[in-house]
C-alpha cells in the first residue's frame, strides 16, 4: 500500500522563505495602513526580514514539509 503525500500548507508557503543556512525568513506585519502615527525609525525597522524564533521552528517545518 502506498502512503500518502505529505501536503504543504500553502499559505505558509508564501510567507515563509529557506535563507542559505537553512534558518526561516518572513516579513514583519504592521507596514500596510496606519502608518502616520509610527515613527520613521518603526517603519524602517519593518521593512527588513527576521528569523523565526527557535520556540516557532517546530510548527513552521511540520506546515512546510519540503522547505
Amino acid at each position: 500500500m502506498a502512503k500518502h503525500k505529505i501536503k504543504t500548507n500553502r499559505s505558509a508557503a508564501k510567507r515563509f522563505k529557506k535563507t542559505g543556512k537553512g534558518k526561516i525568513k518572513f516579513h514583519r506585519a504592521g507596514r500596510k495602513h496606519l502608518l502616520a502615527k509610527k515613527s520613521s525609525k518603526r517603519k524602517r525597522s519593518l521593512r527588513k526580514t527576521a528569523i523565526i524564533s527557535g520556540t516557532d521552528i517546530r510548527r513552521i517545518r511540520r506546515a512546510l514539509p519540503n522547505l
